[in-house]
């Protein structure tokens, strides 16, 4: 028989932690075949397993975390929990669908994370999607600005990047504003042209429906009845994170995404999207949609790469000693080295 002890030093959190009529308690005993029981502040476990007691345990610590952290416990975020543990894939909850101008496009979410995301973006005016490629950080962004403007909800769609080139330099690019900023707003371009169709969307950029806008000419200016999209977030600064998210007007909702593991900055610079997600992240009005390598819905390849990628190490080179042979300094491994 295997026993863990915790302290609950706050005996108002055992009502949130253990949900009503115990039924967190009782997921809690089912689904790690163990014991649990509350006295006197004190939490204890216990098992035939000592895998699955430990499991409990850190359950239970990261749960009462998220209670003291926000005063509440969502089943969403319970089961978000015991999943992140377990290793086990959340089923996708039901969800409404998502609504475009192209005719017969229906877009639903495919896992749980992105339907996370989605409700997320249709109950909060601020959202932060941090996730691997592939997981549909921008594909759903730009639906939901769709639907909105379908809806009426808002009555402009506004499209940012940062301007950064993913480490090679593509020097001078011919053409106008549009003609050079096209390059780093295809992704976005291609999803809109998909859902809407390219000369319903060519018409609506004419018009200014639509709009594609670097980040640095976002500066002094400020958008009502918008939808505004911040791509590749991870390539901000910490002053133009700040100076994107004050251009926010009334009835206005901003999606913020990006990827924390590709950050194409200069060497030692913070990037804006997690110092931001850092300082608002506790806000009433603003949500992180956080997604995995479990969210990837491209070729199943790219699940393997992301994966093998965020292993630590570098399988194909041998470590480095302290010291060469010749005896001068060993190699520092730079940011590029760590991508």
């Amino acid at each position: 028989m295997t026993e863990a002890t915790i302290q609950m030093t706050d005996p108002q959190m055992a009502l949130p932690l253990f949900g009503a009529r115990d039924q967190h308690l009782r997921r809690l005993r089912d689904k790690f075949k163990v014991s649990i029981t509350h006295r006197n502040g004190q939490i204890k476990v216990n098992g035939e397993d000592e895998t699955n007691v430990a499991n409990a345990t850190d359950a239970i610590e990261q749960l009462s975390e998220i209670v003291r952290r926000r005063g509440n416990l969502t089943p969403a975020l319970f089961e978000e929990t015991i999943a992140r543990i377990t290793g086990e894939s959340l089923p996708v909850p039901r969800i409404a669908s998502i609504e475009t101008l192209a005719v017969g496009k229906e877009i639903r979410p495919r896992t749980a994370g992105q339907a996370n995301y989605v409700d997320s973006i249709r109950k909060q005016d601020l959202v932060f999607s941090i996730g691997p490629a592939g997981s549909g950080k921008t594909y759903l962004a730009v639906a939901m600005a769709v639907e909105a403007l379908k809806n009426q909800q808002v009555r402009k769609i506004v499209l940012v990047r940062p301007a950064v080139e993913a480490g090679e330099s593509l020097g001078f690019l011919p053409g106008d504003l549009q003609a050079k900023i096209n390059p780093y707003l295809r992704p976005l371009l291609d999803a809109i042209h998909e859902m809407i169709g390219y000369d319903q969307a060519v018409a609506l950029m004419e018009r200014d429906v639509i709009e594609v806008c670097p980040l640095a000419y976002m500066r002094g200016r400020t958008l009502n009845d918008s939808f505004i999209i911040l791509d590749e977030a991870q390539n901000t600064t910490v002053s133009q994170m700040k100076m994107f998210l004050t251009r926010m007007g009334t009835s206005s909702k901003i999606v913020v995404s990006g990827d924390p593991t590709q950050v194409d900055l200069p060497h030692k610079m913070q990037s804006g999207l997690l110092d931001a997600v850092s300082r608002l992240k506790s806000i009433k009005g603003v949500a992180v949609a956080r997604m995995t390598a479990k969210d990837i819905v491209r070729h199943r390849l790219v699940t393997d790469i992301v994966n093998a990628y965020d292993r630590p190490g570098r399988p194909d080179r041998p470590q480095k000693k302290s010291a060469n042979s010749n005896g001068s300094r060993p190699h520092t491994r730079t940011e590029t080295d760590r991508q």
